[in-house]
């Protein structure tokens, strides 16, 4: 895959990991044009067989992605109505990051709002940076509500009274908060979090990709009443265990010194030196 087509968007391709740097002056609004490129964008991940993981990261170190734009909203407001039942095209792009078998990160630096809020809550995983990072949802105050997902995939992250705060309040939520609610997985010091996204992006880069993928997709199953998932865990787990590459793996974790004292110590650093070995 070339991501060579988008004007909003730096895309950058380090093997299995996909970088891509929002630029689209002068906040980072998703304007029209903007949405195009990040739901063209998820379609190009999706059909890349050889992308395993996907940072989404911002030019702007004040605002990671502002809000949906309020202009075009008017516009569509003044326009007739859409009938019921229609696909939409945002809730699409939403679905499509979250289902994808790549791991998806978002790496917020700043401000994120709005439809920018509902696309990250979309992603695997949100990082964000102490003192500087800020969630708003400001829909209701200017007469509409979260439309992009966010009232669906909020109370699945905090739970139902802090989704209603969070929403109904649009108040502003920080970084510290965020993370003990769990929006965030982690808030990091500002110099930190460029380093640990990318240490985390290339780690799960280099693992076996169909475990990976296979995982995300186990992991996707824990919606469903607790039978049916285990019972889809069960059959990925049959379908990883006899492979080729988990034998192999498996195996250069015993020569490496699995399960002995002194190697089990350090599991951590001994499951990147197996990843390493090919």
């Amino acid at each position: 895959m070339a991501y060579d087509t988008y004007k909003l968007l730096r895309v950058v391709r380090d093997g299995a990991l996909v970088t891509a740097t929002v630029d689209a002056p002068p906040i980072n609004v998703i304007t029209m044009e903007l949405f195009q490129e990040l739901a063209a964008l998820a379609i190009e991940l999706e059909a890349d067989p050889t992308a395993l993981v996907f940072v989404l990261k911002s030019a702007d170190p004040d605002f990671f992605l502002a809000h949906f734009d309020v202009a075009l909203l008017i516009a569509m407001a003044n326009a007739p109505a859409a009938p019921g039942g229609e696909v939409n095209t945002y809730h699409e792009m939403c679905a499509r990051y979250q289902r994808m078998d790549k791991v998806t990160i978002a790496q917020i630096e700043g401000r994120v709002g709005g439809g920018g809020a509902e696309l990250s809550m979309s992603f695997d995983m949100r990082f964000g940076v102490i003192g500087k990072t800020v969630i708003n949802q400001m829909e209701v105050p200017i007469g509409i509500l979260p439309g992009g997902t966010g009232t669906q995939r909020l109370p699945r992250l905090v739970g139902r009274a802090r989704a209603i705060e969070i929403i109904l309040g649009a108040g502003d939520l920080d970084a510290e908060t965020a993370e003990k609610w769990g929006w965030l997985n982690r808030a990091l010091p500002a110099d930190a979090i460029d380093a640990h996204v990318s240490a985390l992006a290339k780690r799960i880069a280099s693992f076996p990709p169909e475990a990976v993928r296979l995982a995300k997709r186990s992991i996707e199953t824990s919606a469903l009443p607790l039978d049916e998932g285990c019972r889809i865990e069960a059959d990925l787990f049959q379908q990883l265990l006899f492979s080729d590459t988990a034998r192999a793996k498996m195996q250069r974790f015993l020569d490496l010194g699995g399960q002995t004292r002194e190697a089990e110590l350090r599991v951590a650093d001994l499951s990147a030196e197996v990843a390493g070995g090919g």
